[in-house]
């Protein structure tokens, strides 16, 4: 996936645990723009690094 998301934005929804989370660290990884989003704030928060700075709390 080297650069194909450079520059782009992706939002992952249940991005505080599991599946979510390790697609949100790779795309953020490769280079995107990662906008969190999980019904879980506690959770959703502790995911939040340099690289992964937006959560969305809500159901979505």
């Amino acid at each position: 996936m080297a650069g194909c998301v450079e520059g782009k934005v992706a939002l992952v929804t249940g991005a505080a645990s599991r599946l979510g989370e390790a697609s949100a660290r790779l795309l953020a990884q490769e280079g995107a723009c990662v906008v969190l989003a999980d019904i879980n704030e506690t959770l959703g928060r502790k995911v939040l690094t340099s690289n992964l700075r937006t959560l969305l709390h809500g159901s979505i």
